[in-house]
């Protein structure tokens, strides 16, 4: 059986590779003009009858003389809800995308709207998406478009000037707006053209990618560029899925050579279309995180979510979640046990912070919480969790006063406050996790100020 089994795997490779070296040689004059005009045709009107209702979508009404107001006025605000769509949905399940892109318009509706707001407003609204950078970019060409005085861009050409603009959002920006008959390839489009023309190659090379995006440019209607791109990634993301393909349906399986020839070989299958690329191994590392709350009361007792404030800081401009808040948090090489976690915690308190107990600040209780793993798209971090109860000596307004002079941006929130701010998803559960414990019961498990744990 297991013989049998490894010559099916061994035929099915062959037979794929005879398939590539076959179409790659020749991949620009794959699409015969019949064959074009027949998916062009297929595929519109599929769309027209089973495209999804989503906001960014939805067409504005006519005006009394019959001409479409968006066509008039808002050819630029239809470009940038494309924009905010197509960026939102990087990465992103579109049911998860409606919520946030509806909030987005709401709060920004224009281009103008969103040029003037600030990038921690930004990064709010945009908390719980992950992959802040799209955010950011999102509002840095806003406001470069907004401050050079000129229109919306309209073009490929012009679109791939603004910072963050790349060739699948400049292409989905200009067709679906402005009607450029340009291509667009995204993850559900290789797949789709992948499959037609059964390319088996690999998605993520550099020819390959080229090909693909010329085989686009040749289908793309002329008379409909932005509804036909839509209806190539309808067709991806609803149909021919990567692990679930339903051909029945779907309105080119005549053109598709990847279902003719599982249909011939039985140890051929559509899925094997395009070829599976082996994801990129995650990087492991590990981060400890102190929730510093500065109590205005000297004792666990006495404490009172009204008089306490929990310290926040601001990540660096650049790297990972650039410019975002979290909690004090030292990344760490390799795992650490508690006490090294505290050690490099102290020492980030006391240099950045100036806390140096018992000297400005006594300890009223320090807890480990516990640990949880966050996975990033290419980081699997550890993250250990701590609270540290302080009590000022001098008062927050002396705090206030050594910490001007620190180059970390920091600022003290009260419960509500970090509530209501838009943290990532690690951080607020990190959040989370501290105010579990503390309605849990944190005066009966803390430390006791007669047992307080000095930062070094």
């Amino acid at each position: 059986m297991k013989k049998e089994a490894n010559n099916t795997d061994r035929k099915r490779r062959q037979f794929i590779k005879q398939e590539e070296e076959q179409v790659i040689g020749d991949i620009e004059d794959l699409f015969s003009e019949e064959d074009t005009h027949n998916i062009r045709a297929a595929l519109l009107e599929w769309y027209d009858k089973n495209q999804r209702d989503l906001p960014w979508r939805r067409r504005t009404t006519k005006s009394g003389n019959g001409k479409n107001v968006k066509e008039e006025e808002e050819e630029e605000k239809r470009a940038y809800g494309v924009w905010v769509s197509e960026v939102m949905l990087q990465q992103t399940r579109v049911q998860t995308v409606i919520d946030y892109y509806n909030r987005w318009m709401q709060k920004w509706p224009t281009l103008q709207h969103l040029a003037q707001a600030s990038l921690e407003e930004v990064n709010e609204m945009w908390a719980g998406l992950g992959y802040y950078r799209r955010a950011r970019f999102l509002l840095e060409g806003a406001k470069i478009i907004v401050a050079e005085g000129s229109e919306f861009p309209n073009t490929v050409s012009t679109l791939r000037k603004v910072p963050g603009i790349g060739d699948y959002t400049a292409g989905a920006i200009a067709s679906i707006a402005f009607k450029e008959v340009v291509p667009v390839v995204d993850g559900n489009v290789v797949r789709v053209l992948a499959r037609l023309k059964a390319i088996s190659a690999n998605p993520k090379d550099k020819i390959t990618v080229k090909n693909l995006w010329k085989l686009a440019a040749q289908l793309v209607d002329p008379s409909r560029p932005g509804d036909f791109n839509q209806s190539l990634m309808e067709l991806g993301a609803t149909l021919c899925t990567p692990l679930n393909p339903s051909c029945s349906p779907c309105p080119v399986s005549s053109q598709c050579r990847a279902l003719y020839n599982s249909k011939n070989d039985e140890s051929v299958m559509v899925t094997d279309y395009p070829m599976k690329v082996v994801k990129a191994k995650q990087r492991h590392d590990f981060s400890t995180v102190c929730v510093v709350e500065i109590s205005g009361s000297q004792g666990i007792s006495q404490q009172s979510r009204y008089e306490s404030r929990f310290l926040l800081v601001k990540r660096p401009a650049e790297g990972l979640l650039a410019g975002l808040w979290e909690f004090p948090s030292v990344t760490l090489g390799e795992e650490a046990d508690l006490s090294k976690r505290r050690k490099l915690i102290d020492q980030l308190l006391k240099k950045s912070f100036g806390l140096n107990p018992p000297k400005n600040c006594n300890i009223i209780s320090r807890e480990l919480i516990g640990e949880f793993v966050h996975v990033f798209s290419h980081i699997r971090r550890k993250i250990y969790v701590e609270l540290c109860v302080l009590h000022l000596k001098g008062g927050m307004h002396d705090l206030f006063k050594e910490m001007d002079n620190k180059s970390m941006d920091w600022k003290l929130l009260d419960s509500e406050a970090v509530s209501r701010m838009g943290l990532t998803s690690a951080v607020r559960k990190v959040y989370s996790m501290v105010q579990n414990f503390k309605q849990n019961g944190l005066s009966s498990n803390s430390i006791p100020s007669r047992k307080r744990v000095k930062c070094s």
